[in-house]
């Protein structure tokens, strides 16, 4: 939900299947647990800093020792239905915003016999949520999105994310003091949009205002019939610092400090943030998917929070160590690497939009942690390259297993294909693989020019 001053919110229609990273069997059966369920224990290593479980009777509101209310359209001299075109006019009534005495808390858009729409925006009172120094933090909720498909779902724009506490009282340094979407959703699709927005508007290192993102299907059940968890871990324990997202404990997305300047990730992070919740009507971002509000759009359709938790760990704790894995078989952005050398990344022009990594010349890597093949074999790499190579120049795109310098199980050489953003999807054969290995794309070549960009790659059968 990002706070703009009236720029339109684009965003991409990416797919990723990527990791679990910590905790992810816990996350897991959370998201399999009752509707009235509680917040899973926090495993070792990890202590609970905050947490609501919504229970207290049905009708009533929330705890104000946890929540407050943002009601209007708009903060205090913030911009106008608050910077994203959503036409709803948010309540602290319990008509919008109340228990349901099953230890859920329901958000319900509802439209008037005018047209006219309310809805409900908590926030947290705290704004200190942040990892401490070399260690983690967890940001989870288990949420049903609101239970409407098709024609009347348009305009619903359920989201569960953070803003940089300096906003709180200024609202004009957006995006530079950070967002965090960890949930978002429009149009009764089943998808979770999770970005980080920073930098500057429009445009900007952050490429606002799309910001950085990435979305994917909820796994098992769709996101409007069933709960899910999902999930943001801030990883200051890894160099670069890293923010990953996850689905009922699956990585799909992830942000780290190399992927801008240091000046817009210290102004983005540095500082503690609020969380909030939320359903606008209307806006830029369902606009964007061709639907806005009209007659067909089904009002009182809730969405539906069991809790919402914080944990942290500190960086001399036992922390769980990863479990499960990227899925091999699914397709893998190359931007969410875990660690890298001599690799850039920029906005690519390649069907589905986002990232990709680019200025990949002779020994330059990158790293994807807990890559499961599972328990029959891949036999085949396919990624998704461009160059813009000179004449003469060409290199080898190769995949290693669990070091960088161990010997290549598959490659395929590349030369120019027309220029940095002229794609083509290259299949090769490789040594079989089983089981969950961590993947080093390599990069060798036997002249010191870029020969290669890298929007995505996946293995198969």
């Amino acid at each position: 939900m990002s706070e703009t001053s009236g720029i339109p919110r684009r965003r991409r229609a990416l797919v990723a299947v990527l990791s679990t990273l910590g905790l992810a069997a816990a996350l897991a059966t959370a998201a399999t647990l009752p509707a009235d369920a509680s917040a899973p224990t926090p495993p070792t290593g990890w202590s609970q800093v905050f947490l609501d479980d919504f229970n207290g009777s049905a009708g009533t509101g929330v705890s104000t020792s946890n929540w407050q209310y943002a009601t209007g359209t708009s903060y205090p001299g913030g911009p106008a239905n608050w910077g994203t075109g959503e036409v709803e006019t948010m309540t602290n009534s319990t008509s919008n915003v109340a228990l349901d005495g099953n230890g859920n808390l329901r958000i319900t858009p509802l439209r008037d016999s005018a047209g006219r729409w309310t809805s409900g925006r908590i926030e947290t009172n705290r704004t200190d949520f942040q990892p401490p120094s070399g260690g983690k933090l967890r940001v989870e909720a288990r949420i049903q999105m609101p239970n409407v498909t098709g024609t009347a779902a348009e305009g619903y724009w359920p989201a569960f994310w953070a803003l940089g506490a300096p906003y709180r009282g200024n609202y004009q340094n957006w995006p530079s003091v950070g967002e965090l979407d960890i949930m978002e959703n429009v149009q009764g699709m089943n998808r979770v949009w999770a970005t980080m927005h920073c930098g500057t508007n429009p445009g900007g290192p952050c490429n606002e205002t799309t910001g950085i993102g990435n979305n994917v299907p909820c796994p098992g059940s769709t996101c409007q019939s069933g709960f899910h968890t999902y999930t943001m871990e801030w990883d200051r324990s890894v160099s670069p610092e890293t923010i990953r997202f996850l689905v009922d404990g699956t990585q799909f997305h992830s942000v780290n400090a190399s992927q801008v300047d240091a000046t817009t990730w210290a102004n983005a992070t540095q500082h503690g943030f609020f969380i909030i919740l939320n359903v606008a009507m209307g806006g830029a971002f369902p606009d964007a998917f061709g639907g806005g509000l009209d007659s067909g759009t089904q009002s009182g359709v809730p969405m539906v929070v069991d809790y919402v938790q914080v944990l942290s760990a500190s960086g001399s704790g036992t922390t769980p160590p990863p479990t499960g894995g990227v899925d091999a078989y699914g397709t893998i952005q190359a931007e969410s690497y875990t660690s890298q050398s001599g690799v850039g990344t920029e906005t690519t022009t390649d069907t589905g939009g986002g990232q990709n990594i680019a200025s990949l010349a002779n020994g330059d890597w990158a790293l994807y942690q807990n890559v499961n093949f599972g328990s029959t074999a891949a036999t085949q790499f396919v990624a998704r390259v461009a160059s813009g190579a000179a004449g003469g120049v060409s290199g080898l795109v190769e995949v290693r297993l669990d070091s960088r310098t161990a010997t290549p199980i598959g490659s395929f050489a590349l030369a120019n294909t027309g220029g940095w953003q002229s794609w083509r999807t290259v299949p090769a054969n490789m040594s079989s693989v089983t089981g969950t290995h961590n993947v080093y794309l390599t990069f060798t070549s036997g002249q010191p020019a870029d020969f290669v960009n890298v929007n995505w790659f996946t293995f198969g059968h």
